[in-house]
């Protein structure tokens, strides 16, 4: 006999869940089933359930690149089932003080500025049951989902922030045009550019991309000025090497993009989209953004709980958004990579084998220097993509070897031997002769 739990019968919390009357069936001395009572989640549980969000949210804290924003959401406010509300101050400037008339009268305005949450994601993890027992449940399962949050919902919650705040950057104007060769010069270019408009006293952090991390490392001029500093995210305090006293937080390429396809079907996660840039700097005050999580959850099913199969269930959902008040727009500046514009597209082929020629070819055009890489592959998906030795030009010389088949082939073009994006899949079919 199947029993569904209704789903009205869950009130889940952030730190802890109770399930409350929920259908559960005895068994009778005739071997039926019958009555209906109500059935509490064991204290063993419920403490699993406390302590896994507990160490997942220190597990995000401590590997989240933007993590620390975090701590700004403090003093927002909820309203509604989407909607965030956070206060923005303003105050009116000195005037001067008149003997007679006292003080000149000010307005301090408190703006309540709404803005709507958009990333609502889950995932639900099963264990079977004969891969652990009572005694490992514990030590498993917060180790599954440690290595969950740290592969797959910190990157994502990274990416999807770093994004947003250099689509605002750009939306605004506020970018720089640097140098490649020069990294340190364009840091200090976006670092003056915040302090124009934050303030010289203001807490400043750079997210800088691996390529220009390594350009920092490599450089014994920079490398001589980089300081180790502690820096504070949540409760817990990191150690992070600075230059002339802003945090430098790199961040592996995968995360620094300005756009992303946020994917909800099959193996989910994330891809960058065709057209994104890649962002070489990014720098704000470090209470500059508001990283709100209203919601990160997690469910516990035993197998006896779980109707779809005999195996622990995890439930998984982080609802967040990252907003950056009105005042503080102009102080988030960026260096994004230049533009690849690819106006022609390797085209798709017909050959006969043992007669072949021809090639696939790509235009491209960049304010910064283009490479060029080709790859095979085994469908038009990229998949199990192969780099192709010395075909590093933007042509392709389709090879005279091949056999009666179809084969597909694409392009990476790269600007300044850091940002890429790929042509589209060409594919090539070899009629017997």
């Amino acid at each position: 006999m199947s029993v569904k739990f209704r789903q009205t019968g869950a009130v889940f919390y952030k730190n802890a869940f109770f399930l409350t009357h929920l259908p559960q069936m005895r068994k009778n001395p005739k071997n039926k089933y019958c009555g209906r009572t109500e059935i509490f989640m064991s204290i063993n549980s419920v403490e699993n359930a406390v302590r896994y969000s507990q160490e997942l949210d220190r597990v995000f804290t401590q590997k989240s690149a933007t993590g620390f924003f975090c701590d700004n959401a403090l003093k927002t406010k909820f309203v509604g089932a989407k909607t965030v509300i956070i206060p923005d101050v303003d105050f009116e400037g000195l005037a001067d003080y008149d003997r007679d008339s006292g003080f000149s009268r000010g307005a301090i305005t408190v703006s309540n500025n709404s803005y709507t949450m958009n990333m609502d994601r889950a995932r639900s993890l099963q264990i079977d049951r004969e891969d652990m027992d009572e005694t490992g449940i514990a030590n498993l399962a917060g180790k599954i989902l440690g290595e969950y949050v740290r592969t797959k919902v910190v990157p994502e919650c990274d990416s999807y922030v770093l994004s947003k705040l250099a689509g605002l950057a750009a939306t605004r104007s506020n970018l720089i045009n640097g140098d490649v060769t020069k990294p340190y010069e364009a840091l200090c270019s976006l670092i003056n550019e915040v302090q124009k408009q934050a303030g010289y006293d203001e807490e400043l952090v750079a997210f800088v991309d691996s390529a220009m991390y390594a350009a920092f490392q490599n450089s014994t001029e920079i490398s001589r000025i980089m300081d180790i500093t502690d820096f504070k995210q949540g409760d817990i305090s990191l150690k992070v090497k600075s230059i002339n006293g802003v945090a430098i937080i790199p961040v592996v390429s995968e995360r620094m993009k300005t756009g992303y396809t946020f994917n909800n079907t099959g193996a989910g996660g994330f891809t960058p989209l065709e057209n994104a840039k890649e962002i070489y700097m990014l720098v704000c005050p470090k209470n500059g953004a508001h990283l709100v999580k209203k919601t990160e959850q997690i469910r516990v099913f035993t197998p006896e709980q779980n109707i779809d199969a005999d195996a622990y269930k995890f439930d998984y959902r982080i609802y967040y958004d990252v907003f950056v008040k009105k005042s503080g727009l102009d102080t988030i500046w960026a260096w994004l990579s230049p533009e690849i514009t690819v106006s022609a597209q390797p085209q798709d082929a017909s050959v006969t084998e043992g007669n072949i020629s021809g090639s696939l070819s790509v235009t491209a055009s960049s304010t910064g220097t283009l490479s060029y890489q080709w790859y095979t592959c085994t469908d038009t998906n990229k998949s199990n993509a192969v780099k192709i030795a010395s075909a590093t030009s933007s042509s392709y010389s389709i090879p005279t070897t091949l056999e009666d088949g179809t084969y597909y082939y694409f392009a990476k073009i790269t600007v300044d031997n850091i940002a890429s994006r790929d042509t589209d899949v060409a594919t090539v079919s070899v009629a017997a002769a």
